[in-house]
């Protein structure tokens, strides 16, 4: 089976950190509020799709430098260039990005995103695709597309937002291009919890995350994921092989060992 050790990957686009389990990626471009490029969102897109390979990462927190986390596709560096493709290259590069969403969902491991400042367009998208979102006060998040002659339906945001937010919320956002602020979005829902550090927020559940059943964590995602698309019917008999399957785990023996000695059980995620 293949394995991958992602402690000592090596980051060429972006600042990536590890610290036990936990993981960090920091987009790295403070200067211009973090903006993405071809090659950025290509890397991230790998790195998602690598984590369901590695063994040693077991949550994921995502963020920005210098006090933005991202203000979506770099005006110069990609803009420009996509109003001088063709329709084939336009297709390619719409479904990379759409690629990245799908990537962050299909990893088993729970992304956590601490969101401060700038959250725009595919910044937008990508805090959306998180599992848990943190963000502070002074955190706006906008699906700015429309305001750049485009649809709002970009990188899975028609589907995955209405159910966060609802959908009149939505179709709102979608059509106006408009910030949510942050006492807006944590109303509604977008955000798990606003807090004046979100890093240290995000950081303090993921280090709960990864002490708790890991191999768990991973079906519980999956089946968020997959149960979209079921009625209620499958979605229970698929809940109930999911849940017989985990409890072959020599974690759910653990749990049970430890509540008989009165004890707190201690995960290893298998």
């Amino acid at each position: 089976m293949r394995s991958i050790k992602m402690a000592v990957y090596e980051a060429k686009h972006f600042l990536w950190e590890t610290d036990g389990a936990v993981a960090t990626i920091t987009i790295n471009r403070p200067e211009r509020k973090n903006p993405l490029t071809f090659g950025s969102y290509a890397e991230l897109r790998d790195l998602f799709r690598d984590l369901v390979y590695a063994d040693d990462i077991d949550a994921v927190i995502i963020r920005g430098a210098g006090g933005n986390f991202c203000s979506g596709g770099d005006v110069h560096e990609i803009i420009g260039p996509l109003t001088q493709m063709d329709m084939k290259g336009l297709l390619a590069f719409t479904r990379m990005t759409g690629d990245l969403v799908k990537a962050i969902r299909a990893c088993p491991q729970p992304v956590l995103g601490a969101i401060e400042g700038v959250c725009a367009g595919a910044g937008a998208a990508i805090a959306m695709a998180c599992d848990l979102r943190y963000g502070c006060p002074d955190t706006k998040v906008a699906f700015l597309f429309v305001r750049v002659g485009l649809a709002g339906c970009d990188m899975g945001a028609c589907a995955m937002l209405p159910r966060i937010i609802g959908q009149g919320r939505t179709t709102e956002l979608l059509f106006s291009g408009r910030s949510m602020k942050a006492e807006e979005g944590e109303r509604w829902g977008f955000w798990n919890q606003i807090a004046d550090d979100p890093y240290a927020t995000a950081r303090n559940m993921a280090n709960r995350l990864v002490a708790g059943p890991n191999f768990a964590h991973g079906m519980t995602k999956t089946m968020l994921n997959q149960e979209w698309n079921m009625t209620i019917d499958q979605a229970i008999e698929a809940e109930a092989q999911t849940q017989a399957l985990c409890m072959q785990t020599a974690d759910f023996k653990r749990a049970y060992n430890a509540f008989v000695k009165k004890e707190k059980p201690v995960f290893e995620g298998n």
